[in-house]
């Protein structure tokens, strides 16, 4: 027997989001397209200025699109705000709790405002806030103010969660241990969509990932996906010295040289690490500091971000404005 494939949990079609009008204005995001698919989490990844939060406010239903289409489990999140109010659960960059309610108190307020709600308990269990529960807001560190955001988007029995930087603030415990709640909402058939600007944090827990640049998404797939076409890299030490022989030639292969070390940009990484060892061998040489490493998630994201430093060098773009500030709301 077939299975009907669940449609997309989240679809965004080319969707576009200005600030200001005119000349003045400023296109933050530029035609993007994703599919979130359900039961999974997704990581939206960027460089600063890319268009990640501003994307996810669409999302989120607290800004209209400037143009395009986005579908929150096939409702509109503007028009049917309410419809998908009650189904998600947001975490925004920021909140503005009380700092003189205390943790208990902060989470009793929100339980009351969400529908089918997880116990206080739980949630405070979930996040490992327990043993703060009657520490007033204002006495909570940085992170433990975000773990508290947290408890608060994780009241709601949500079928689609969408997390703003979640763990930014977070010692690598605490982090680990959100990780651990989002694994655990995914295999409860939760979709997650997760910005951040954590890669470790987008290559442990996302099943796709897409990274947007200037507006828009210029990689999506899977993390094997995304770093299958990037290349690998060879370094060692080797002396700029007339007396040595010269390094063997690497079809294909781009080759430089700083202070002593030789950097080889490879698409064949087995082949070219190959050739170099024969080569040394062949003449009686060590190869010193070697290391030979696969593309990774880091490497991709570092090209990108280059590309801007690049044309930023060359050229002086208008900066991106500030969206209005967003006020965390309940989500029942």
């Amino acid at each position: 027997m077939t299975t009907t494939p669940r449609p997309p949990a989240v679809r965004i079609e080319g969707l576009r989001r200005r600030y200001g009008t005119g000349s003045s204005g400023f296109e933050a995001v530029r035609g993007v397209d994703l599919e979130v698919a359900a039961g999974t989490i997704t990581a939206l990844l960027g460089t600063n200025g890319a268009g990640k939060t501003s994307t996810l406010e669409v999302v989120e239903g607290l800004a209209p699109a400037t143009e395009g289409r986005v579908e929150v489990l096939g409702l509109d999140p503007v028009a049917d705000r309410g419809a998908v109010r009650r189904r998600t659960a947001v975490l925004l960059q920021t909140s503005g709790f009380s700092g003189d309610l205390t943790v208990r108190e902060t989470l009793v307020m929100w339980n009351a405002t969400v529908t089918d709600a997880r116990s206080v308990e739980e949630v405070m269990d979930l996040v490992g806030m327990r043993d703060r529960a009657d520490v007033a807001v204002r006495a909570l560190s940085g992170g433990e103010r975000r773990r508290l955001d947290l408890a608060c988007t994780l009241t709601t029995r949500a079928e689609v969660v969408l997390l703003d930087e979640p763990t930014t603030g977070l010692d690598p415990e605490s982090r680990r241990q959100v990780w651990r709640v989002l694994e655990d909402l995914r295999a409860d058939g939760v979709t997650v969509l997760l910005c951040t600007h954590y890669l470790e944090e987008a290559e442990v827990l996302a099943d796709h990932v897409a990274i947007l640049h200037e507006g828009r998404i210029v990689r999506v797939g899977t993390v094997a996906e995304i770093t299958a076409e990037a290349p690998s890299t060879i370094r060692f030490g080797h002396p700029e010295d007339t007396g040595l022989p010269d390094l063997p030639v690497l079809p294909g292969a781009g080759v430089t040289r700083h202070e002593g070390t030789v950097t080889v940009v490879s698409d064949d990484v087995q082949r070219d690490l190959g050739t170099l060892l024969a080569w040394a061998a062949e003449h009686g040489l060590r190869l010193d500091r070697l290391e030979a490493r696969a593309a990774s998630l880091e490497s991709v994201f570092l090209d990108i971000a280059a590309d801007r430093t690049d044309r930023t060098d060359r050229t002086d773009p208008e900066p991106e404005p500030e969206p209005e500030p967003a006020v965390m709301e309940e989500t029942r």
